[in-house]
């Protein structure tokens, strides 16, 4: 089969991203095999290609989303999964007999893995074909297409485990979505007017700022400004907000604090800008809020969204849709940010 590895790091993806001919995989006892039809990219893929910030096994192949068709099971799956059936890839690997994960909470699992990024040798979504225990795979809806199952599910898993387990947001609070043009970005704010909350998006410019307003944001600031946090300030009547949903990190952090509610929730999920960031304690004691941290999410949360998108209420956007021959490209475009939506590769279509 056909697959992109890389065999050492680089700062850039094009010196080390490449096809390959490779064996196609097995599946263990307890795995289903999948054929490939769509994967979209994530910034972990850029970390692993960069090496940095944890080791991950060599060779690599990424990509965490994954959706296609099951083609062979292993004969000790038990799991209502038979060959021919859609499915997405619920990339959060774990245990599934320890206290956290038989107490729902498998994204606190000791032993998880994320797959695609942490996984390997040459084991993730970017090939003709991969694997996944039968338990980490999702059924799809006949009207969910294998490029939408692939462009929401670790963004729209991740910002559901965000939103609805972690913070708990509720019907109609004010919620700041920092980073709306991003993939999570756009499942958030979408996530949030299911709850029918007043969405306030960030973005780094005004298109995506438009962008945002047409997915359903009520209002969008520019984060790049500086004075970004007065803006949401003004549009809260100085009152704050209830919820943010935080994966920027270092430039923006120490502003969101300040416009938080009494008792108000930060739930951060990354630091893409940096993670060495300063907290203004006072805001800490004297409002009572609640910073939160969130990874991943569980299997029962992707297919909410699912869910969701069969039935019309979260769309997954796709920005680019690249050939497989082609496909480090979205590695580069992901560095330089310049997209609205998820990027998309075809390993079936090569």
């Amino acid at each position: 089969m056909k697959a992109a590895v890389y065999r050492e790091h680089s700062e850039d993806p094009r010196q080390v991203v490449k096809i390959e001919d490779i064996d196609a995989p097995k599946p263990k006892s307890s795995e289903v095999l999948i054929e490939v039809e769509a994967a979209s990219y994530n910034y972990n893929d850029l970390w692993g290609i960069w090496g940095k910030p944890i080791k991950i096994p060599m060779p690599h192949i990424s990509g965490s989303d994954a959706a296609g068709t099951v083609v062979e099971i292993g004969e000790n799956v038990t799991a209502n999964i038979k060959i021919g059936d859609r499915v997405v890839a619920h990339p959060n690997l774990t245990c599934r007999v320890c206290y956290e994960c038989t107490s729902g909470r498998e994204y606190d699992c000791l032993n998880r893995k994320v797959w695609g990024f942490q996984t390997g040798p040459l084991w993730g979504g970017f090939g003709q074909y991969t694997h996944l225990p039968a338990v980490n795979v999702v059924k799809l809806r006949d009207n969910v297409s294998f490029n939408d199952a692939a462009a929401i599910s670790m963004v729209g898993m991740t910002a559901w485990h965000m939103l609805v387990t972690r913070a708990n947001i509720r019907l109609g609070q004010t919620v700041l979505i920092m980073g709306g043009g991003s993939g999570m970005g756009i499942a958030g704010i979408q996530i949030a007017k299911l709850f029918n909350c007043l969405v306030i998006a960030t973005a780094g410019n005004k298109d995506k700022m438009d962008k945002c307003l047409q997915l359903g944001a009520d209002f969008a600031v520019n984060h790049r400004e500086s004075d970004w946090y007065k803006k949401v300030r003004e549009i809260t009547h100085k009152q704050g907000v209830d919820v943010i949903f935080e994966h920027i990190g270092k430039s923006t952090f120490p502003q969101e604090l300040s416009l938080l509610k009494m008792g108000g929730t930060l739930v951060s999920t990354g630091a893409t800008t940096g993670y060495d960031s300063t907290i203004d304690l006072r805001y800490l004691f004297f409002k009572g809020i609640n910073l939160l941290g969130a990874t991943q999410g569980t299997k029962a949360g992707l297919e909410e969204v699912i869910r969701w998108v069969s039935e019309g209420k979260i769309r997954p956007i796709i920005d680019t849709i690249l050939p497989f021959s082609n496909m480090v490209e979205g590695h580069v475009k992901m560095a330089e940010s310049q997209l609205f939506g998820k990027i998309l590769t075809t390993p079936q279509k090569l």
